[in-house]
């Protein structure tokens, strides 16, 4: 019997971003800032290297209180949008409340994450304390950002772009740890780390679909572009990355546009009303597979250091082997990773895993005899079917007639958005999704047809 999903309340959530531990409005959940919301001073001086704008300070709090409000608020089983309010305050109200960057903040965040959101600007009651400003060795002349993180895509695009602008790209690190080597001396480049972390107060977050990462990210890099006067970002995902995800969706889930151009094209609009910039995101390798970015960086670039980098999506403390951390091995995006590397004709320890042996019969079985089997719980179990099954379903996409309609949607908002023509676009997919279903069933075939894997999947099998 199909349930009536009209009777079923929207989640609703009333949020006030505070300066102070002043008691909020009634009704009114608080987020507090240095308590749920806590900025680093070091991370906040990488941002402030020119002038002090206080936009900059404002803008990140905006990202932070976006990101609590999307993790506190659970998203119901059976619908997935919900009611979001936020009072934000900023040094200048006017500025944020302006119509135009009003709706292009509200029109990015709602296709981005499926939910409606209300966000009310009010002036701050204290302003805040002037950044120090630090002396970096910024070349003049800088023309692209490029968010950095410790992913293969990143890793591979961050190199071949590198050897194609040199010093015109600058990296953007969208984490909270400077890990790379360069950002290792103390305040000598901008933009080393996200300086700012969300906390749920007490207990935890209870939300995990986190959409609004893609906001978190796309606002980070424009204010990089911002303040290094950089006319394009770069988004280093591949094909399957960018566009699989909102071709391809899981249950009543909202298509998933982090990494996508439709996406983008709404922040370029805030950004322009926002600091008045003009800056365009750019798609490289949305044309290819993450085999093939990742092939192209061995053979062009030095390919040291790809096999150290991160795909995993679980948490370090689901995934740690004998106190060691590794990746889970059969998220979606552990999957698609392990495919990549088996079609760009390389290997990897199987020790990078917790999934050691995928050609094992019993998904159990799979993983390392050492891994805690309390561990392997039934959810894990759904995780895993459900990421083979994206695969596999963005693989049969080209075979079924059913999906025509759809693919000449995508090509055609892909044309509008990237400026391309459309008839190109629609080949350029086409060819996309031909170059991922052969890699998939190929790495499908190489694990036996005894594998759990491939009993999970159908069109690996045709």
């Amino acid at each position: 019997m199909q349930k009536n999903t009209s009777l079923i309340a929207t989640p609703c959530i009333a949020i006030d971003v505070m300066e102070s531990s002043a008691r909020g409005r009634r009704g009114h959940v608080r987020c507090q800032i240095g308590e749920h919301v806590a900025f680093s001073t070091e991370g906040l001086e990488t941002y402030c290297f020119t002038n002090w704008e206080p936009v900059v300070y404002d803008a990140l709090l905006v990202a932070a209180a976006v990101e609590f409000a999307d993790r506190i608020q659970h998203r119901s089983a059976l619908i997935w949008d919900r009611q979001l309010e936020l009072r934000i305050p900023v040094h200048d109200p006017d500025r944020w409340n302006h119509g135009e960057v009003s709706g292009a903040l509200h029109d990015a965040l709602s296709f981005l994450t499926g939910d409606r959101w209300q966000i009310e600007f009010r002036r701050r009651t204290k302003p805040l304390d002037a950044v120090q400003q630090q002396r970096f060795e910024l070349p003049t002349g800088i023309t692209t950002v490029l968010p950095f993180s410790d992913g293969l895509d990143s890793l591979a695009v961050a190199g071949l772009m590198t050897k194609e602008l040199g010093d015109k790209l600058i990296l953007v690190r969208l984490g909270s740890k400077r890990s790379d080597d360069r950002s290792s001396r103390r305040y000598r480049y901008p933009f080393t780390s996200v300086p700012y972390h969300v906390r749920p107060g007490t207990g935890r977050f209870v939300e995990s679909s986190a959409r609004s990462r893609g906001f978190k990210f796309a606002l980070i890099c424009g204010l990089a572009a911002y303040l290094a006067k950089a006319e394009h970002i770069v988004v280093s995902e591949s094909g399957q990355g960018s566009l699989g995800p909102a071709l391809v969706t899981v249950g009543q889930a909202y298509e998933d546009f982090r990494s996508h151009p439709l996406f983008t094209n709404r922040m370029e609009k805030l950004f322009a009303a926002l600091f008045q910039h003009e800056v365009r995101f750019q798609f490289p390798r949305i044309w290819h597979s993450k085999a093939e970015t990742l092939a192209k960086f061995i053979e062009e670039c030095d390919s040291s250091g790809w096999a150290a980098t991160l795909s995993c999506w679980q948490q370090s403390r689901q995934v740690s082997v004998e106190k060691k951390r590794r990746q889970c091995g059969i998220c979606a995006a552990c999957m698609l990773r392990r495919m990549s590397i088996h079609a760009a004709g390389l290997t990897e320890s199987k020790e990078t895993y917790v999934w050691e042996d995928l050609t094992a019969s019993r998904f159990e079985e799979g993983a390392t005899p050492s891994f805690s089997r309390q561990k392997i719980t039934g959810k894990m179990k759904e995780y895993a079917i459900a990421g083979a099954l994206h695969l596999d379903h963005l693989a049969g996409l080209l075979a079924s007639p059913a999906n025509a309609r759809t693919l000449g949607l995508n090509g055609f908002q892909l044309s509008r958005s990237l400026r391309l023509p459309e008839q190109e676009v629609q080949q350029k997919l086409n060819r996309l999704l031909m170059q991922h279903e052969k890699e998939w069933k190929n790495f499908v075939h190489s694990l036996g047809q005894d594998s759990f894997v491939a009993n999970w999947a159908i069109d690996a099998s045709l």
